[in-house]
């Protein structure tokens, strides 16, 4: 039996043998190939998942080429593009990640978590009185939100709203009573403003929710180490350093917020023998790293 001809070359064969000689330089119209709208969103969702798992384990090169294409295949899905955002926003693509957002925002208007995530990528840019509007924005949709109200803080503690800054930290801890970040930057403020025994009472408190939070007991010990109780302060120091040495680093600290009175006296505090061996000594495997508070 002869191959069975597919139906579009069997169309040219049929056109090739019913034309006269003189026709035979004519073009042939193309075929156009329809796609499956629905498959091609189908496997825009399987390539955003295998995005979002690769975000997951911070495999951004390979998670975000992954993401774009599902955006392409899945254009009408909100949460495609605000993956592609979040992912833009782990890489300090900040641009790229306020447009993926936007997009995501115009597809639901109603999804805080896009206007925090927006928020925070303008906080990025240091432009604050943007990044204080999307706060506000998503706050409008979720007004218990403590992380929305933690970052709204630090939006006001960047542009000097004092006060604002510690009205939104203590909003966020009334919502979650073990949200210590919030508790740690109310000390910061406190400390910049020369009122350390209160700041020092604020990071006491983060300890006691979470023994293993680098920076309150870092903060705690050059607060102690500066007022006389030098002993005590050098022992939290060794041990925040031994948590997480990336609070060795005074720039790392001053992304953090750390203003410049306590700066400074940390600059001091680091510089101390007894803390100079700790930061050689290495990060102790047994205390993986803690996420920054800011």
């Amino acid at each position: 039996m002869p191959k069975k001809i597919g139906l579009i070359s069997f169309l040219v064969v049929c056109s090739l043998w019913s034309m006269p000689k003189a026709a035979q330089a004519q073009a042939l119209i193309p075929h156009t190939l329809q796609l499956d709208a629905g498959k091609l969103e189908k496997q825009g969702l399987s390539l955003a998942q295998e995005a979002a798992q690769l975000g997951q384990f911070q495999q951004f090169e390979l998670a975000l080429p992954r993401a774009r294409l599902a955006s392409q295949l899945a254009p009408k899905n909100d949460k495609v593009w605000f993956l592609l955002g979040g992912l833009h926003l782990q890489t300090k693509k900040y641009d790229e990640a306020i447009a993926a957002l936007k997009t995501a925002q115009s597809l639901n208007p109603k999804n805080a978590d896009v206007l925090f995530a927006m928020g925070s990528a303008q906080f990025q840019q240091q432009k604050y009185p943007a990044a204080i509007a999307s706060y506000q924005a998503g706050l409008k949709l979720k007004p218990n939100d403590p992380e929305g109200l933690f970052d709204l803080g630090n939006a006001y503690y960047m542009t000097g709203r004092l006060p604002d800054a510690i009205a939104q930290y203590n909003k966020a801890v009334s919502n979650d009573p073990k949200f210590w970040p919030a508790i740690n930057n109310t000390g910061l403020i406190q400390y910049e403003q020369g009122d350390v025994q209160s700041a020092i009472k604020q990071w006491q408190t983060a300890i006691s929710l979470d023994k293993q939070a680098a920076e309150p007991l870092l903060a705690l010990a050059v607060a102690l180490y500066t007022k006389g109780d030098r002993q005590q302060g050098l022992a939290m120091g060794e041990q925040a350093l031994r948590i997480d040495q990336r609070y060795g680093d005074l720039d790392f600290l001053k992304q953090n917020l750390w203003g410049d009175r306590l700066l400074s006296d940390t600059k001091k505090f680091l510089e101390l023998p007894r803390i100079q061996a700790a930061l050689q000594q290495g990060e102790s495997p047994l205390n993986p790293s803690q996420p920054p508070a800011q």
